[in-house]
């Protein structure tokens, strides 16, 4: 109900609507099979978030609609781990601070009163809580409109059994054939 109303944005699919707990960005095979396999091993228990407000990222050129999240303890803990995972992976630090969020818009030419305006009307928003029970492995390719992404692996979070669900055993076989520069892979 918010994907409109304001000039200049493209608006983000909802079916590729995320929250990015590490962007791993263009990497082999190798990397892309050890960076899955470390993810493997985070045992997380299940836990809940909500949506708390829309906002923008770009200061006075704003660049990106997105809906925030509430605070969680939770989900700290599980974006350290998947942050373990890449270092495991042989994947530099995240230079970036983590500002979970879920990008709505992407915005070009569109003038800061009207975003202003936009985020007075509607960005108080403010979700029930719901749970998060898993995370996924997925890469993508450049295109306009986010998207589109590849889920590689899916994890459930559980009471510490860490069970990973692949998608096939050829996915998971084949990663270092199938993927080369043009990839790039996060954690959402």
């Amino acid at each position: 109900m918010f994907r409109s109303g304001l000039s200049g944005a493209r608006w983000i699919d909802p079916e590729y609507y995320h929250l990015t707990l590490r962007f791993a960005g263009d990497v082999d095979g190798a990397t892309a099979r050890d960076f899955m396999h470390a993810l493997g091993r985070i045992e997380v228990p299940p836990f809940d978030l909500r949506l708390n407000g829309l906002d923008s990222f770009g200061g006075k050129k704003p660049r990106t609609l997105f809906a925030g999240l509430a605070a969680s303890e939770h989900l700290q803990v599980l974006q350290h781990a998947t942050e373990r995972a890449a270092r495991a992976a042989g994947l530099p630090p995240e230079g970036r601070n983590f500002k979970p969020h879920v990008t709505l818009a992407r915005l070009r030419g569109t003038r800061p009163s009207a975003v202003a305006t936009y985020l007075q009307h509607n960005g108080g928003v403010v979700t029930e809580p719901f749970t998060v029970s898993r995370f996924v492995l997925y890469s993508s390719r450049d295109s306009v409109g986010g998207g589109p992404y590849v889920v590689e692996a899916a994890y459930d979070l559980d009471d510490g059994q860490g069970a990973q669900r692949a998608l096939s055993p050829e996915d998971t076989f084949n990663l270092e054939d199938e993927y080369d520069h043009e990839d790039a892979f996060g954690v959402g």
